[in-house]
Order: structure tokens, then sequence, then C-alpha cells
């Protein structure tokens, strides 16, 4: 199936850049030994921000419960993972504050726990006289409705992954915490975050968008699970071009889960029983199971191909002069020279990824030399859109289109790899 291999392909990419700085740093060894190693579940509001309100119960005190629920289950099941969260107790911290403590604890894996909430509607019962005068003074009489509000029937689970409008502050979320997500030292990290570095801007990009497709994945993976156990399931989406800071915030893959419609009487219940409440923490856990299978899988791969080069596989060669004031033992192209392509191998740029549909010809194209392509994917319910340019034999020759991309606008752009038609990253 087509997003198996996106996924696979996605997991690959950010695997084997990990992977690379690890070999840098630790050339027997790599550092991180597993790809998921912590998990950061964060409970929404808190103390003096209750959030949604029911009938009899807040949504501050559902989300603290299902998440300690969440928790202690990750913990007893998967005790090579450390659990962190935002607050145990009924706490207020901003949202940049739990952005903050998912970034500080170096976590590989971000959920955040809500309830939905749906306006009260309005039903006539009735309707009454009133006496009222008109231009002239003239007193008259006249029926009007009477109103009595009712809660509104919405129900069902909702899983948000961050706005693809919100790309650039997820780029930047990976940049300002580049330690975290490479695992290399300080300064070494600085020097290859650098900002006017093409290559830095192309690893910043892939990951953004490998960090996406896991975030949409896994928040497919939870709505599949309340699917198996009788919940309306209202789809994995985007939040609108506002997005969600705690989600673009956090340099890692991050969803938000909506556990249900706190405003619904029947779900109210639902979410406060102490079944309902093991039911919903099971269903993400058995998500996240999953889902850290998956990218075991794919990293027990990688790390095979790894260990099988070795340090005796590479050839030896004079260290080359590092370029772009970039040391040679983090620069991505003058570590090694560049093997020649394979006759089946081209390369491709990814403008931009948009729910929106966009003709060929349409104005923003218009000024980039080569074809537009389209490559959809779905995304619950909804489909988003991938715009693809060109096709290029060699890398340079797709790395001189990337930069006039850029120039005309297309910030993302990153280049994309395709091996015998299919694409590899």
């Amino acid at each position: 199936m087509r997003w198996k291999r996106v996924l696979l392909s996605g997991l690959g990419i950010g695997l084997l850049y990990t992977l690379f700085v690890h070999a840098k740093t630790t050339p027997d060894f790599p550092v991180q030994d597993k790809p998921i190693r912590t998990i950061v579940i964060d409970a929404g509001h808190g103390g003096s921000d209750a959030g949604a309100k029911g009938r009899y119960s807040y949504e501050k005190d559902i989300a603290l419960d299902v998440a300690l629920k969440l928790g202690k289950v990750l913990e007893e099941s998967m005790p090579d993972v450390k659990v962190v969260y935002t607050r145990k107790t009924d706490r207020f911290d901003e949202v940049k504050r739990k952005a903050a403590i998912a970034n500080e604890a170096q976590g590989d894996l971000f959920i955040s726990i809500h309830c939905n909430a749906a306006a009260p509607l309005s039903r006539v019962v009735g309707h009454k006289t009133v006496t009222y005068r008109d231009k002239r003074k003239k007193k008259r009489t006249k029926k009007v409705p009477i109103y009595e509000k009712i809660a509104n029937p919405a129900k069902g689970t909702e899983t948000y992954v961050w706005a693809t409008s919100k790309n650039n502050a997820k780029a930047e979320a990976l940049r300002n915490n580049s330690v975290i997500v490479f695992d290399a030292n300080s300064e070494e990290t600085q020097q290859l975050m650098n900002a006017d570095d093409p290559e830095t801007l192309i690893m910043l990009n892939t990951l953004k968008n490998v960090y996406f497709d896991q975030s949409l994945r896994l928040s497919g993976l939870v709505e599949d699970e309340f699917t198996k156990v009788g919940r309306i399931s209202r789809g994995a989406r985007q939040r609108n071009e506002k997005g969600i800071l705690v989600l673009h915030a956090t340099a890692m893959p991050s969803v938000l889960v909506e556990l249900g419609f706190i405003s619904n009487p029947e779900e109210e219940d639902y979410l406060n029983s102490k079944d309902g409440q093991e039911e919903m923490a099971s269903c993400i856990y058995r998500a996240v199971k999953r889902y850290k299978e998956q990218l075991e899988k794919v990293y027990n791969a990688a790390e095979a191909v790894r260990k099988s080069q070795g340090p005796a596989a590479a050839p030896q060669a004079p260290a080359p002069q590092p370029a772009q004031n970039i040391p040679a033992a983090v620069s991505l192209r003058t570590e090694q020279p560049a093997a020649p392509p394979a006759a089946n191998t081209h390369y491709k740029i990814q403008l931009m990824t948009s729910e929106k549909v966009y003709a060929r010809g349409s104005t923003m194209f218009k000024k980039l030399n080569g074809t537009i392509e389209r490559e959809d994917a779905k995304q619950g319910r909804k489909t988003v859109h991938k715009y693809i340019l060109g096709n290029f034999r060699t890398e340079a020759e797709a790395h001189s289109a990337l930069n006039k991309a850029r120039q005309q606008g297309f910030k993302d752009a990153f280049v994309v790899t395709y091996r015998d038609g299919e694409r590899v990253d």
C-alpha cells in the first residue's frame, strides 16, 4: 500500500539522519539504542484553566485522570521507555512551558490529552404574545417563539497533528532543540545548525516532514483503536491555520487526542467513568505500541546495515577540508566523496504540502522551470497534497533547482530521491 511505502521511507530517513550523527560522535556504538526512549504525556489545561465544562465535570480533571492511567499502563507494559508527565496534579502551566518540559525531557513522542465541547443548541418550545407600538405609536400584538437551550448531540473522538501552515514553527522548534534531536554535543550541533547553510535547511525540512508523517500515522492508529471498541471516530485531522502551539513547539512527533465531547451528557458520563477512562487509556496505549513496533522494525533494519558496514568498511582517505566553516566531523557533504548516482535513481523537489488543490498551471508555479506533479496522502477523512517539481538526473541538478524554488517563495521545499520509480526519501 502507498501509505506504507511513505511511512517506511519517512521513518528510514529520520533514523538514518540520527544514525549519521551518532556514527560521527561514537563510531562503534550508537548513542540511541532504540527509536523511542521517552514518551511525554500532557494532561491538557489544569489549575485555574479548567478547559471545557460539562454538566458536572471539567476537562482538566478528565484529561489528568486519563493521562495518569495511560502513563501507568505504558510504564507497566514498556519498562524500557521513560514516561514524563507535564503535570501529575491539578496545576496550571502555560502552553509554552508544557512544550519546554517535553523538549527538556528529550522526548521521542508527545501525546496531549483533551476533551472536546460543542455549543448548546436552541429549540422552540412554545410561543408567547407580546405587545409593542408601531411607528404611529399604536399598540399591536404579535406571537414570538420561546426558545430552550439543549445539549449539543455532537460526539466522538478526534486526534490532531499540527497544521501544515505551522511548518516553519515546527522547523524552528527543531532548530532550537537540535541538541535533543541529534544527541550531539552543544558545540557541534550549533555549528551544524548554521542558518545560512543549505544542508542545515535540507536536514531540518526533512526531519520536519518525517515527524509530520510519523505524527499523522500515530493519529490514524489512535483513531483506529477507538473505532475498534465502538467509539465514533471523527478522524485524524489538522487544526485550522491557527494551529495548536503545543504540537508545533515540540521537537518530536506529536499528537493531541480529543477523548470525546464533555458537552454531550451521554459522553460526559462515559468520560468520567472508571471503565471509560481505562478503555480510552488502553486504546491510546495500543496505538502507541503499534507505532513503536513499526519504528523499531525500520530502526533495526537501518542499524543492521550500519553494523554490517562497520569502521573497517569505510575506505581510507585523507580527511577533507571543512566547507563553509562546518567541521568535517558533522558535515553531510564533505565527510565522504559522493557516490555516482545509480542509473535507476533520479531526484525531484517537494515544494510544499497543502490541503488545497492547485492546478499545474497555477500562477504560483509559473516561474518554476519544470513539470509539477501532485502526490496525494490520506489524513483521516481528508487528503493532503504534496506538490513535486521536475525530474533531475543528478543530486547537484536537484539542489540547484531547490535553491531557485526557495527564492520563489517555497521555503519548505526539499529534495526527494526516487529509485526504480519509487520514492525512497
